[in-house]
């Protein structure tokens, strides 16, 4: 009989805990959807952080996800909300694109990865203009407070070739500003 770790039931309580607020924020089939996005985001990101990988299945389902929560969204046109998702998630892509570009131009390195840059694409299929940039910052903001936090308790020097996992940090933060954008901002 395998042994269940502590770690598993925080994860599993953290999937249950996104999912209530996803269902109770979202009336109806968009807080399933919204659901469905927390758990997908959360093995996402467990995911990232145990293999430095992002499995094209696992942001495949998301993007699915937002293409019928963009369908039900915009009541006035399926079509029009559906395009504009995919507009908003092409445009967020080539960003992340250009980003991994000018890395790789400038430290001669790989710095963003592909996962990361199909991420980007759902997070814009699922964020409103306004959420992707918060969603990005949360990100960006909680790897940065991650890494210091890290080398400082560790007591290890700061280096500018450590990897970083940013789906780990990046998946959350797409589901966190969907959930702000429906609650607080009513995107």
């Amino acid at each position: 009989m395998k042994q269940i770790r502590l770690a598993d039931i925080v994860v599993g309580l953290i999937g249950l805990m996104a999912v209530a607020a996803s269902i109770w924020a979202v009336p109806g089939a968009g807080g399933f959807l919204g659901a469905g996005l927390a758990l997908l985001m959360l093995a996402i990101a467990i995911v990232d952080f145990r293999h430095m990988i992002i499995p094209n299945r696992l942001s495949a389902a998301a993007l699915a996800l937002a293409i019928v929560n963009a369908g039900i969204a915009d009541t006035a046109s399926i079509v029009g909300g559906i395009a504009a998702a995919a507009l908003r998630g092409s445009l967020t892509m080539l960003f992340f694109l250009a980003l991994r570009a000018a890395y790789g131009w400038w430290r001669q390195r790989e710095g963003i990865g592909l996962g990361d840059v199909k991420l980007a694409f759902v997070a814009g299929a699922w964020l409103d203009w306004v959420m992707i940039p918060v969603a990005i910052e949360i990100a960006a903001l909680v790897a940065l407070m991650t890494y210091v936090t890290w080398h400082l308790v560790a007591q290890q020097p700061f280096n500018a070739t450590s990897r970083l996992p940013f789906g780990l940090f990046f998946a959350p933060a797409i589901w966190l500003s969907w959930l702000l954008g429906e609650v607080i901002i009513g995107l």
